[in-house]
């Protein structure tokens, strides 16, 4: 018996059966006599799913947990001094001037209102090292701390927060941070003698155009000359990665020329600065930046 193949071939517009016994071809005619109720129910399909989808949202959201504010609290002052922390130890700190030896560049004095200065800790990283005319804040070697006295309480606790506020900034380091302005740097003679018309390095007189003016203190002739603003000294050769240093306000800073005797002759260690000074920031009126001048031209 032949059997003719367009019997059995799937009519491609006919639904799939139905368990309700329907006929195929009835269920085939419904649906291409009907496409509006066809295409109704898919767009009926695509709502349910995104009212799900919605709900779905909704319930996540609800789900959402909330947290008191004594709880939140807490996180967000641990946060930010976290992130305090990180910008004073690797970006950068203030740092209140306590004298007049840097006068009239910054102010500081015993009862006024001091100078406070922001020092840029990334300005020597890199490989760049301090130029003369920069001015910097360093840690003292040994023989600079002899009258260094540290402000930690001796209560252990009391220590511990003065840490903390030191580690965000609003205390001071416990160290002996000095600020002066480097003139001579590794490799180069320094000194100025009976005769020199001012400081001299490598044979040449450098800018001092920035010094206290007049002087604050005597000269004493037999020891000194204003030319030199103190005392005669060297001459001197900075060793490699030392820096020579002085203080603008020069008869009243107490320096590298006060420390001639000691194991580095007067000089201070590249490795000791902290950062380099970029403005005042406090008070109000003396907002601005510091000059870094190129005081060997």
């Amino acid at each position: 018996m032949t059997t003719d193949p367009k019997k059995h071939q799937p009519n491609p517009d006919a639904a799939a059966p139905h368990a309700g016994g329907a006929a195929p071809q009835q269920a085939a005619g419904q649906a291409a006599a009907q496409p509006g109720d066809g295409t109704a129910r898919a767009g009926e399909g695509t709502a349910t799913e995104n009212h799900k989808a919605t709900g779905t949202s909704q319930g996540k959201a609800k789900e959402k947990k909330t947290y008191p504010w004594w709880v939140e609290m807490p996180i967000i002052l641990v946060a930010t001094m976290l992130i305090l922390g990180m910008f004073n130890i690797f970006v950068g700190r203030l740092y209140l001037i306590p004298s007049e030896s840097m006068e009239p560049t910054l102010h500081g004095c015993e009862g006024c209102t001091n100078d406070r200065i922001f020092v840029n800790k990334l300005a020597y990283l890199g490989g760049k090292e301090p130029k003369p005319g920069d001015v910097v804040v360093f840690v003292g070697e040994d023989s600079w701390n002899t009258t260094y006295v540290s402000q930690r309480s001796d209560n252990g606790l009391i220590r511990g927060l003065q840490n903390a506020g030191s580690m965000i900034g609003i205390i001071a380091p416990d160290e002996n941070a000095l600020v002066k302005r480097v003139i001579a740097t590794g490799g180069q003679t320094v000194q100025c003698r009976p005769g020199d018309p001012g400081v001299m390095v490598d044979g040449k007189k450098v800018d001092d155009s920035y010094t206290m003016s007049p002087l604050v203190n005597p000269v004493d002739p037999t020891t000194g000359s204003d030319a030199c603003q103190g005392e005669y000294f060297g001459p001197i050769t900075v060793p490699d990665d030392h820096l020579w240093l002085m203080g603008d306000n020069r008869t009243n800073s107490l320096d590298s020329r006060g420390h001639v005797g000691d194991e580095h002759q007067g000089t201070i260690p590249v490795e000791n600065v902290v950062g380099k000074v970029s403005a005042r920031v406090l008070p109000i009126d003396r907002i601005g930046g510091v000059a870094h001048l190129d005081i060997q031209q």
